[in-house]
């Protein structure tokens, strides 16, 4: 984004844009309100579109983009990173960034030992006994996978008002994603995607993550100490790959700002398909612009990262956006987490999950 900022503003030396960061875990969490408040520009969440749609804190960027420009954006959407933004008629951010929890491997050590990659949930649970995996195990990521293995196991979850899933599906999932958790570090519950993948390229001793969002830069030569490879996931039944959950970012604008056809011009340019192929992904950057996610350029300086999760990308989950989803994803992971760690009864597990859900459908009427 500095790199995009910069760039804008020679092509318009009037336009002086600065950004400041935050973690990985505000990102997810902390209120798009408050932040509008004070920044012009945000890069949000898509859960987060709901929320926006209600408090009309960013501006609908339909408004302000030309209707050619949106339709190239919307054929060439990565899944369904488009639509993620897009709620109550109206787009709320432009996804200049496309994620999805995908396979990361270390070649080098699967080599080594003379494994190949798994392919089955069997496969991956003879890993895990070798020591060799690792997942990412806060809360939110938690949660994610969890909708994973319900989605995969041909449930998708929060489809109703009353509860996260049918019983029948929770139990499977939890004691399936239970038995996996037992076999992993413990180290790895407090770790993020990408602390996992710092995790992978540091030391020799984990060679396969299942499911984390990823990251392009571990694809990079000289990014990390070990390159990292990137995959489609594994198949719960032979034939289909796991169904995992949507992320990535999105551009947004303040409702506050003074300057919004700037704004907007600014927005404009970041998304474009020529920028996404070459200074924003040159640049540190993981794009959202379908061109860019098949440029062979791009493919050749990433190990092809963008070819082999594309799959992925395109059957992802769309989690939640209802204003009150944020309540839900914000306290549900911890539940999961927990039972992962310690253990305990399935059905209660799933009972606290329902009580938070119903919690956070109320939020839209109050």
């Amino acid at each position: 984004m500095v790199a995009t900022a910069q760039r804008f503003s020679e092509l318009h030396p009037n336009v002086h844009i600065t950004w400041e960061k935050r973690s990985l875990q505000q990102f997810a969490d902390f209120s798009i309100q408050e932040l509008a408040e004070r920044f012009d520009l945000l890069v949000i969440d898509h859960p987060w579109a709901g929320f926006a749609a209600k408090t009309k804190s960013i501006v609908p960027l339909d408004l302000y983009l030309p209707r050619e420009y949106l339709k190239d954006q919307e054929e060439n959407s990565v899944g369904q990173s488009y639509e993620s933004y897009f709620y109550n008629q109206h787009l709320w951010a432009l996804p200049i960034d496309a994620a999805t929890p995908v396979a990361a491997s270390r070649p080098d050590l699967l080599a080594e030992k003379g494994l190949k990659l798994p392919q089955s949930f069997d496969d991956l649970l003879a890993l895990a006994d070798e020591g060799l995996v690792a997942f990412a195990g806060i809360p939110i990521d938690v949660l994610m996978n969890f909708y994973t293995l319900c989605c995969s196991l041909g449930e998708d979850p929060c489809q109703n008002d009353e509860e996260v899933v049918s019983v029948e599906t929770g139990i499977k999932v939890l004691k399936m994603y239970r038995e996996l958790a037992s076999k992993i570090d413990k180290a790895n519950f407090n770790r993020n995607p990408i602390q996992v993948y710092e995790a992978m390229t540091l030391s020799d001793e984990i060679a396969y993550c299942p499911f984390a969002y990823g990251y392009s830069n571990y694809s990079r030569n000289g990014y990390a100490r070990k390159t990292l490879h990137f995959h489609d996931m594994i198949s719960l039944n032979g034939n289909t790959n796991l169904r995992s959950t949507l992320g990535g970012t999105g551009l947004a604008i303040s409702s506050k700002c003074e300057a919004i056809e700037t704004a907007a011009e600014y927005v404009k340019f970041v998304g474009s398909p020529a920028c996404q192929s070459s200074l924003f992904f040159e640049s540190g950057g993981q794009p959202g612009h379908l061109a860019a996610w098949k440029n062979e350029e791009v493919n050749r300086q990433s190990q092809n990262y963008f070819q082999n999760t594309l799959p992925a990308l395109q059957r992802a989950f769309l989690r939640p956006r209802y204003h009150g989803s944020m309540y839900f994803q914000d306290h549900a992971g911890d539940v999961v987490r927990d039972y992962l760690i310690n253990g305990g009864d399935e059905i209660q597990v799933l009972s606290a999950m329902n009580r938070l859900y119903q919690k956070s459908k109320s939020f839209v009427l109050s």
